[in-house]
Parts: structure tokens; C-alpha cells; sequence
């Protein structure tokens, strides 16, 4: 049996014996929208608790757009050429729209890989685009402080102008259960001080902050209580399959537009297993997620839901530009110096996290289960030794371990994500009778 894991830009495949029970957990096909730029068009008509792009816009002298950094491959090409064609046509000047790219604490997209970002040279030519930088204090407004005790500082680009429009990606993310919506305005574009505030353990070691998981989710519900402070804020949701192509998209208040995205993916995403396996392999979806180790995270986290105790996670990324920034370097250094718990005990009563260690904790919750095992090529061997987790050299030696997992538990069957982090085995046991 052959499986397509989703790595770099042309995928690794797999091959295991016909005799193994192989469990492989991926989204059943969503539809796809066909031609694209029309549903996109007919979505801005058909709002979710707000009034039709159009009426929105009316009256209006700017516009800030906020669009998600290069880690999400978002269709910008289609969705941003429409909207600002919407946009003039209500009246408002292409000079007076900004596209903000919510960078969090991520480094700036600039160059060619801004362009690729933004799908479409016409959009560079015809409107400003900026990066946000969370350090640059007098680029933010402050706002106030949500009932967790966050500081809330909010790119005045954004805040200041007269129509405020995010575009996200609603696909499960590890701590905030969903991405897109209201975490494209936080993190996306908060000040560093607000961003360091909610990435603190007190919010990521809560059970509820998890994949697929909003009731409850302390992230969420800050970020939902900083949305409503920037007030009257609208937003463009959209789903993609596992070959990028546009599956859903909507328009309204950012509110409303996220949870109809969520109902949406929710029924292809979550995927509910009634048992856990002892060798898993997963991968970090590939291109362009799995450039970094520091996005590898998403899927070593995953899958853990149907990680055995002491099992062995296999996991696949390219990490093509490496470990990710030097902040993240320095956490990776910090728990291969301390240790699991030490680690721990140096972040739990932060009120404000380092800058990127808060995935050096995420891996751990994994790390606690079972075994972690990484197959890149993209990692010199320095780069390994402070992942923390084992090294599999090549892809013969991946073979060699997955069947070595397979021997010493005396167990032929095993799980398989293809698509990592972005489809959610959802462990839920068969209640006896």
C-alpha cells in the first residue's frame, strides 16, 4: 500500500505491506467552487450579519485589508483583485486601500515572496501593501484590556480606517481551535506586548485550548473580546482543499462570517477515531506550512489525540528555510538545556512568553505521550539536535523505524495523516454497552 504524504511542493510517497492494517485519516472531497471569482463575487451579495459588501462600503473614503502571511496558501489572487474592484466601484478610491499583511511576530513577506503572497501583480500595482510589524509601538492604538487581564494594542492602519475587512483561512489550528476570522486582527496584527500576553502558558496549558475546540477556548474568547474592541469589523472566510482550491467563502461581520466557515469545515476536518494507534505518521501539510520546524509544530501536536501512551509519532517535513526565527532557536536551546519539566517550570507564571517559545511548549504536549520522529531534509544536523525529538536520517531510515515500531509493539496497525495538522483525528471511544 502506497501513501501521498503532503511534503514540500511535490509530496513523499510512502509504502508499507499489503499485510498491515492501515488506517488513512483525510477529509472526504469538499466541492469545489467553479469558476471561482464568481462565487467570490456572489458571496459579497450574500452576507452573514451584515449588509451586502456594497452597502458596507457605501460612504467610505478608506479601506484597511488584513490578508494572512505566507505560512497560509490562501487563493489572495481571486479574492483580493475582487474585492477592490468591489470596493472602487462603491466609491472608494484604490489609492485609499491599504493591504496589511498580519504578520503577528512572523517576519515581513517582501520581495518575490510578497508577490507570491498576493497572487497578483495588478494588486501590487494598484494599491498600497504594507507588512505589520508588531515592535513598532507607534504603529498600534491602545485599546484597553480584555477580562483576562490582555493589553490590547491594535495596528492603527487598521483601526483608523472607515471599512476594516479581514481575509482568512478557517482550517483547524492547535491552540485556537480554528484559524481565520478574528485571529487574522489577533495575533495578526496586535502589538508584541498584546501577542506575548495570550501566548502564555496560563492560556495554552487550558485543555480547551486545543484543535477544533471554541467553547470554552480562553484564546478564542480573548481574541473574540479584542474583535469587539476594534469594532465594526467585516470579514472574507474561505475554505481550500488539499490541492489549494477554493471549497467555500463567505462575507459579513467577522463574528458571523467565522462561525458559518467553522460549521462548514468542521463536518471534512475533524475526523473521529474510536481507538489509538501505536505508530502514527503525520506530516506538516506540506508547502508552504513545512518550510520551518517551527510550523512542523502544528502537525507533531495534531495528531496526538490518537497517540498512544508511549507510541511512536513519525512525522514528515520538508523545513526548507530551517528552524524558523532566532527567538525560536533560543526556546528550542533553552529546553534541550533544561529539559521537559525544567522548561515548564521556567514558562509557567510568565505573564508575558518569550517571543516563540510558546511552540516549544506546544510540542511537548505530544513529547509527554509518546515518541516524536523527524524526517527532513531541509535540517542541517545542528538544526536536529535542538528539535528535541529523534532524528531519522533518511528515508530509508524512516522506513527502518516505522517497521521497527511495528516489531517491538507486536502491532500491524497504524495510522497515517497525509495532511497533518490541517485534518484533526478526533479520538472518541466506543462506549460500551
Amino acid at each position: 500500500m502506497q501513501v501521498q504524504m503532503k511534503y514540500g511542493k511535490k509530496g513523499l510517497p510512502l509504502d508499507f505491506p499489503d499485510d498491515w492494517d492501515v488506517t488513512v485519516m483525510k477529509k472526504k472531497g469538499m466541492p469545489v467552487l467553479h469558476p471561482p471569482e464568481e462565487e467570490v463575487r456572489l458571496a459579497f451579495s450574500r452576507p452573514i450579519g451584515s449588509g451586502t459588501l456594497a452597502e458596507e462600503a457605501k460612504g467610505s473614503n478608506t479601506a484597511c485589508i488584513l490578508i494572512c502571511d505566507i505560512t497560509r496558501p490562501v487563493p489572495n489572487g481571486v479574492l483580493l483583485s475582487a474585492l477592490i474592484k468591489e470596493l472602487h466601484a462603491a466609491g472608494i478610491n484604490p489609492e485609499k486601500i491599504t493591504v496589511l499583511v498580519a504578520t503577528g511576530l512572523h517576519r515581513p513577506n517582501q520581495g518575490q515572496e510578497l508577490l507570491e503572497l498576493i497572487g497578483d501583480r495588478w494588486i501590487l500595482d494598484t494599491v498600497k501593501v504594507f507588512n505589520h510589524f508588531a515592535r513598532n509601538d507607534d504603529d498600534h492604538v491602545h485599546l484597553g484590556t480584555t477580562t483576562r487581564g490582555t493589553p490590547v494594542k491594535v495596528d492603527r492602519r487598521f483601526v483608523d480606517a472607515d471599512l476594516r475587512i479581514a481575509v482568512g483561512l478557517v482550517e483547524p489550528h492547535f491552540v485556537a481551535g480554528y484559524s481565520g476570522g478574528r485571529k487574522v486582527i489577533a495575533p495578526g496584527i496586535c502589538h508584541y506586548d498584546t501577542i506575548t500576553a495570550f501566548h502564555t502558558a496560563r492560556f495554552f496549558e487550558d485543555p480547551r485550548a486545543d484543535n477544533c475546540i471554541l467553547k470554552g477556548n480562553p484564546l478564542h474568547e480573548d481574541q473574540l473580546e479584542i474583535v469587539d474592541m476594534v469594532q465594526g469589523s467585516f470579514a472574507i472566510n474561505c475554505v481550500i482543499d488539499e490541492k489549494h482550491r477554493l471549497c467555500f467563502v463567505n462575507f459579513g461581520e467577522v463574528r458571523a462570517s467565522h462561525e458559518d466557515a467553522v460549521r462548514f469545515v468542521r463536518k471534512y476536518v475533524e475526523i473521529p477515531v474510536s481507538r489509538k494507534f501505536n505508530t502514527v505518521i503525520t506530516s506538516a501539510a506540506g508547502y508552504p506550512l513545512d518550510k520551518t520546524y517551527y510550523q512542523t509544530i502544528k502537525g507533531i501536536v495534531g495528531a496526538k489525540d490518537v497517540l498512544a501512551q508511549g507510541g511512536n509519532l513519525f512525522i514528515v517535513s520538508e523545513c526548507s528555510e530551517g528552524m524558523g526565527s532566532p527567538d525560536f532557536i533560543a526556546a528550542q536551546k533553552r529546553l534541550i538545556r533544561l529539559g521537559m519539566d525544567g522548561f515548564m517550570e521556567d514558562i509557567l507564571e510568565k505573564r508575558y512568553a518569550d517571543v516563540d517559545e510558546w511552540n516549544t511548549e506546544l510540542q511537548l504536549k505530544t513529547m509527554r505521550i509518546g515518541n516524536v520522529h523527524l524526517f527532513s531534509e531541509g535540517l542541517s544536523e545542528a538544526d536536529m539536535s535542538l528539535t528535541g525529538v529523534h532524528n531519522v536520517g533518511s528515508l530509508q531510515h524512516l522506513h527502518e523505524a516505522i517497521h521497527e515500531s511495528i516489531a517491538a509493539f507486536d502491532d500491524k496497525s497504524m495510522a497515517v495523516i497525509p495532511e497533518g495538522p490541517y485534518d484533526i483525528p478526533v479520538y472518541r471511544p466506543v462506549e460500551e454497552s
